[in-house]
């Protein structure tokens, strides 16, 4: 070959190189080709999603746990395509004998799902004899419904509340109950995949549209009800006293009893009804949820979540007076809104509450959390902010957690590394850390990107929780927090209120920061490989050293190195990522302050699968 040919190829591989793009699945490239999606990470000029008006008229009994309901729908498809069909999501045929489920539950849950008495389908009456019905996937066929047409349905059902197997929802003690997918929903057509077909199991988590929600659920006398949204008839439910606490609330920076053990006795809470209607209205959320109780005690408060308007977030616990732990969770949970607000994400928390309710699971809702109480301090205030976290991410993202679980958990994972210390300056917390270094490189481990419905387990955890979590941290580390925080919020801004896939967030990123940061995402959330530093040689000259340490692994990760002095002080250096994006050896150069005893490489959260090529001692 002539030396100008191979000049020629060489140039060309290098600008190949420089400018390749992160791996891209057809369906995703379909996207960027249609002009939905484009190469900034800003939803296209093309961007469409489907939205729908849902009117919930429910009527629940705590003693039987049966939920009647008639939900109303207005769906409005806003794609390029004619659909002729509509799937619905029933999730609480989870619990449907023959249902495929990834985890096992009660003999006594199993049940005979959702039981639909009526459909209309704009007006018109449905043989509902016949439904197609598969687990928690309902197919309806319609008239072609063109795009910017609208449907409606009216459909009457009922189902009887778990007991016992607690998924995320259902009974927690006798009249105490978290009601979660409680009504028959429309699910997401996007312009990635069409129709979310995906069934839930258990595991796997959950993507809806932004919609806008009325709901009216009716309780017996005496039990209070906690929801999404904003309460519009308090008067009418709650006497005149719990109506004026909560108006308190509402703008204090004090904590208000709402209601306390010495109101539960008087039971003269709610209005004098053998039933009460609680009115409900949320606007712009992916779901509706609500909890009710006649025992739980209420404790309130409010935050100023945006000093430019002034704007005020009500945080309240709602709980079981026997779980002493609760009684903190109202200051922790006030706090997590707070630091969201001003540390970190930095933005202003963008929904009227928060209520944490006291339940058996730990599981995020908008604006509803359902967590269990725990008995240990740093694990309940960990787990406060985790879940409350969950609010930017999925929830104000409209993130498909149910194909990117890593989307939203690897972010309420990194909230929780960074906030809790803020709340309580004692706390370490290292969640998953162990779990990553005892996996990484082992056949359950597979890169980040791989689909959350296609693994479960360790692998499900890892995937979802630590390892992205990483990525996020270490790319913060590299950009700094003021630019990271930039990025971040670009991300945020083309997104929020819209369905975001994996290459927006990375292409967000790279926008918002100004930095093509690839070569990081593929390794650390495309390719296989483990984190794994060395130290492979140190030499001294007097007190200048040079220690080169080597990235064994092919995942990116930062550089702590700890020099203990013989006087038992220390000193530490540390480095980016960055070091490691064009070479995976580092010659690490110090004068050190005095004479010294050895080096140690690692930190708390910097994982590593081989901690004994760590230490160097000095001789």
């Amino acid at each position: 070959m002539q030396k100008k040919n191979l000049l020629f190829f060489i140039c060309l591989f290098v600008f190949v190189q420089c400018f390749a793009q992160l791996p891209l699945p057809r369906n995703i490239q379909t996207a960027y080709n249609k002009g939905t999606r484009s190469q900034n990470g800003s939803p296209g000029k093309n961007y469409w999603q489907n939205t729908a008006d849902y009117t919930l008229n429910i009527n629940f009994n705590p003693a039987t746990r049966e939920l009647k309901g008639i939900v109303n729908i207005v769906y409005t498809n806003n794609s390029d395509d004619t659909l002729n069909e509509i799937w619905f999501k029933i999730y609480p045929n989870l619990y449907k004998e023959g249902s495929p489920r990834a985890q096992s539950i009660s003999k006594e849950d199993v049940s005979d799902g959702v039981q639909i008495t009526s459909m209309k389908i704009s007006g018109v009456e449905k043989d509902v004899s016949n439904l197609s019905v598969n687990a928690t996937n309902m197919i309806v066929k319609i008239d072609p419904l063109p795009q910017g047409k609208q449907i409606e349905f009216e459909i009457a059902y009922s189902y009887v509340l778990n007991k016992d197997s607690h998924i995320r929802t259902g009974e927690i003690d006798p009249n105490s109950d978290f009601v979660a997918y409680f009504f028959p929903r429309i699910a997401v057509y996007d312009d990635i995949d069409g129709w979310n077909k995906y069934p839930y199991t258990g595991t796997q988590e959950f993507y809806n549209d932004f919609c806008n929600f009325k709901a009216n659920i009716t309780v017996p006398k005496n039990f209070v009800v906690w929801a999404t949204g904003n309460l519009l008839n308090c008067n009418e439910v709650l006497n005149s006293t719990y109506c004026e606490r909560l108006q308190n609330a509402e703008t204090s920076d004090e904590i208000v009893t709402i209601i306390d053990t010495n109101d539960l006795k008087t039971q003269n809470i709610t209005t004098n009804n053998t039933g009460n209607t609680w009115r409900f209205e949320a606007t712009d959320v992916t779901d509706f949820v609500f909890a009710t109780s006649d025992h739980y005690i209420w404790k309130s408060t409010s935050v100023m979540v945006d000093k430019t308007t002034r704007r005020r977030t009500r945080v309240d616990a709602a709980f079981n007076p026997v779980h002493k732990d609760y009684f903190d969770v109202i200051d922790h949970a006030r706090a997590t809104v707070f630091h969201m607000s001003y540390d970190f994400p930095k933005w202003p928390y963008p929904y009227p509450h928060e209520t944490v309710f006291d339940g058996l699971d730990q599981m995020e809702y908008p604006m509803m959390v359902n967590d269990n109480p725990l008995e240990d301090h740093e694990s309940e205030i960990e787990l406060t902010d985790h879940e409350i976290f969950h609010t930017i991410f999925p929830f104000y993202m409209g993130i498909n957690e149910t194909k990117y679980a890593w989307m939203d958990e690897g972010w309420a994972t990194i909230g929780e590394w960074l906030i809790s210390p803020m709340i309580d300056s004692n706390i370490v917390d290292e969640y998953g850390v162990t779990s990553y270094e005892m996996n990484a490189g082992k056949e359950i481990d597979l890169p980040i990107k791989t689909l959350s419905t296609q693994i479960n387990g360790m692998t499900y955890f890892l995937n979802s929780y630590p390892k992205p979590a990483f990525g996020y941290l270490f790319v913060k580390d590299l950009l700094g927090d003021e630019l990271f925080t930039k990025a971040l919020h670009y991300y945020i801004e083309q997104w929020h209120g819209k369905h975001p896939m994996p290459h927006d967030f990375f292409n967000c990123m790279n926008k918002g920061s100004g930095q093509n940061l690839d070569w990081f995402w593929q390794r650390w959330f495309f390719d296989d490989g483990v984190p794994d530093l060395a130290i492979t040689d140190a030499t001294h000259s007097g007190n200048n050293y040079n220690v080169l340490i080597t990235s064994k692994g092919n995942k990116p990760v930062p550089l702590d190195l700890t020099i203990f002095y013989t006087d038992g002080s220390t000193q530490k250096i540390h480095r980016t990522i960055a070091v490691w994006e064009k070479s995976n050896e580092l010659s690490l150069f110090f004068t050190a302050k005095k004479p010294v005893h050895k080096l140690v490489l690692g930190s708390g959260h910097v994982p590593d699968i081989n901690k004994e090529d760590n230490d160097y001692i000095v001789k």
